[in-house]
């Protein structure tokens, strides 16, 4: 072991050198949240089953739960490349107490038959996502529908999807077994948390991105205000609507909560938001866009910001956009993993097997993990303002959480309860050398950058 504890000691030295050299967080994190707009979304209210709530969520907005505040998840069918698994709607739950042993073969290029990792601690579905139980006097309201699983017990489902929470998940408020953002490429199935309807009027969509749920137009183009304009009132002349197209109000439309409608110009109306003049940005050419909140003064819309990560964390600009780094600006990457069962269990959280990460950083071995894709060490005293980030012990030897006291712990900053990391290839700030580093692009099982700015990535959206 001498050689692991001498890694160890390594990265921590390394770790306290950095943090006495410091640097100054970039401009650009304005961009994830304002310190004067530290709104929730608002949501539709509709009928629910008794003992359901609504929750906020820092990171996916209002979200329902259960009787004990968890979170509800459905899990669409998704096709991969060899094949479809998830649950259809208004169709059976897919997600029982089978524990897979073996490979489905739907990520090609691996075979159907493979024996999977550590079988003997392998859970099933059910055991990872326990399904949301109906009582026998439950009875359906609204969108919420009562389906019946194959051992004869009564599940909720919403909009036609079986619902589920997540074992990851330990107090309200929690997302941390899946998430509402879609990736393209060879990503798992996974699951993701079910909410209400923003409380928007129609022709306009909420999507879930690294920077909060931003608000687009129907077509998927992003919405804007700017700070020359007052309240209800656009300033925005002939000149400037070439660039900056606003957005008008249907004759029949009518204002709601915090949306308004003001006379541009007689009988031609516009929508406010918050009592900022709404615009998309004429030279987006990508959906989901944030360039127009490069232009001084313009910024993207947001029904919700994202929390502002540590102050130990800096932004850095790379070839590709923005992303995330440590204090010396070095990038930080996160870890993903899904496996190849029918049941597409997630293996990139710190409570499930290792196995994986440990053969795509370091050959199995996890002494070569530590020197290629090092943990980011966080102070002894670090602590987060928000519950999307926090500080865990990781046991370096196995990647799973330290035992309370363990002397060669690694005290370690986390994104949704997983350690975050740095790769030791990158030389400089601004170096993204590990993004989309193992399979399939990073999606399957493997890291990418933590990237804020989504639309300098392949996104559905």
């Amino acid at each position: 072991m001498r050689p692991l504890r001498s890694m160890v000691n390594f990265i921590m030295i390394a770790t306290l050198l950095a943090a006495i050299g410091t640097v100054a967080r970039a401009d650009s994190v304005q961009y994830l949240q304002s310190a004067d707009n530290p709104t929730t979304e608002d949501f539709v209210r509709e009928s629910m089953p008794p003992g359901f709530s609504v929750e906020a969520t820092e990171l996916e907005g209002p979200v329902f739960a259960d009787s004990r505040s968890r979170t509800l998840y459905r899990w669409h069918l998704q096709s991969l490349r060899n094949g479809d698994t998830g649950d259809r709607r208004d169709g059976a739950s897919a997600c029982n107490g089978h524990i897979y042993r073996e490979s489905s073969g739907l990520m090609s290029p691996y075979p159907a038959g493979l024996l999977l990792p550590e079988l003997d601690k392998r859970l099933s579905c059910a055991d990872v996502w326990p399904p949301v139980i109906a009582t026998a006097n439950s009875v359906p309201v609204g969108k919420w529908t009562i389906i019946k699983r194959e051992n004869s017990s009564r599940q909720w489902a919403y909009d036609g999807y079986p619902l589920y929470t997540s074992i990851l998940d330990r107090q309200r408020g929690d997302v941390f077994g899946g998430t509402r953002r879609r990736e393209k490429s060879d990503a798992p199935a996974v699951r993701e948390p079910v909410g209400p309807s923003p409380n928007i009027p129609p022709g306009f969509r909420v999507n879930t991105v690294a920077s909060g749920r931003l608000l687009v137009g129907h077509e998927g183009y992003s919405i804007y205000f700017r700070d020359g304009d007052d309240s209800d009132r656009s300033n925005c002349d002939q000149a400037c609507t070439r660039n900056w197209e606003p957005v008008l109000a249907p004759e029949t439309a009518q204002a709601q909560g915090e949306w308004s409608i003001f006379e541009r110009s007689p009988g031609i109306k516009q929508w406010a938001f918050r009592k900022k003049p709404l615009y998309t940005h004429t030279a987006d050419q990508k959906f989901g866009s944030l360039v127009g909140s490069d232009v001084p003064g313009w910024h993207n819309v947001y029904t919700q910001r994202a929390p502002i990560p540590p102050e130990a964390f800096t932004v850095q600009d790379t070839r590709s956009g923005h992303v995330l780094a440590d204090a010396r600006g070095m990038t930080i990457y996160i870890y993903n993993c899904g496996d190849d069962a029918l049941d597409q269990l997630a293996c990139d959280h710190p409570d499930t097997t290792q196995v994986y990460r440990f053969a795509i950083c370091g050959g199995g071995d996890p002494a070569r993990c530590l020197r290629t894709w090092p943990p980011v060490l966080a102070p002894k005293d670090a602590k987060s303002e928000s519950r999307s980030w926090s500080v865990m012990d990781i046991d370096p030897k196995t990647g799973h959480r330290a035992v309370p006291g363990q002397t060669d712990a690694l005290r370690v900053w986390a994104f949704r309860d997983r350690p975050v990391y740095n790769f030791a290839g990158d030389r400089k700030p601004g170096d993204i050398a590990g993004d989309a580093w193992g399979e399939f692009y990073g999606n399957r099982n493997g890291f990418k950058a933590f990237w804020l700015r989504d639309d300098f990535r392949n996104n559905d959206e």
